[in-house]
């Protein structure tokens, strides 16, 4: 690398780590979605806290739909693994629970009981967008659900009802809604609750 280049990386990044914390500064209305943490995750707090960034949850994913976190998401949570479920949905193996070396995802079997044990969030029903609300029968969103009859219900014309006792938060239900924008979101619990 040439003098004059070497400066230059050296400003850029200079002035890149003087605006880092601005970022935290910006309305959350002006930061992207909110996103559904892996399965297994701690409280949100304790997981930041245990999360060392080492993105072994995001490169053992068999689906690819862990990624991580940038700039976007805030300083508090760049690095870390970040599920969004309309680009890619998580399909509930629990490859990421296994490799987590710190405990920031507890440990999970890709069984019935650890799949009964995740909570990564609640979907919920637009039913203005609902094309089954609209009598037009559908149900991709139902058969899309690891948890049929459980977790996603369906009623006539398939107009699906969520249990969120039951609802883990894959997002499967909304990567399969074939309405845009989706009348299927999930949410995490924490997002929910703030905004009712």
């Amino acid at each position: 690398m040439k003098r004059r280049g070497f400066i230059r990386s050296f400003l850029v990044g200079g002035l890149v780590a003087a605006l880092l914390p601005l970022v935290d500064w910006l309305p959350q209305r002006f930061r992207s979605r909110r996103y559904l943490r892996p399965p297994g995750a701690r409280e949100e707090e304790d997981f930041l806290a245990a999360c060392i960034r080492c993105g072994q949850c995001a490169n053992v994913c068999p689906n690819k739909c862990i990624s991580l976190a940038g700039l976007e998401d805030g300083l508090e949570n760049l690095g870390t693994p970040k599920i969004v479920a309309r680009a890619r949905a998580c399909i509930l193996c629990m490859a990421c629970t296994q490799v987590c070396p710190t405990g920031a995802l507890a440990k999970l079997a890709p069984t019935e009981e650890g799949v009964a044990a995740v909570d990564m969030g609640v979907a919920f029903v637009i039913t203005d967008l609902c094309y089954s609300y609209a009598g037009r029968t559908c149900g991709a969103c139902y058969h899309a659900c690891p948890l049929p009859g459980k977790a996603l219900k369906v009623g006539l014309f398939e107009r699906p009802t969520i249990d969120a006792d039951h609802c883990v938060g894959c997002g499967l239900c909304e990567q399969a809604c074939i309405h845009m924008p989706q009348a299927i979101r999930v949410m995490s619990r924490a997002e929910l609750e703030a905004r009712t």
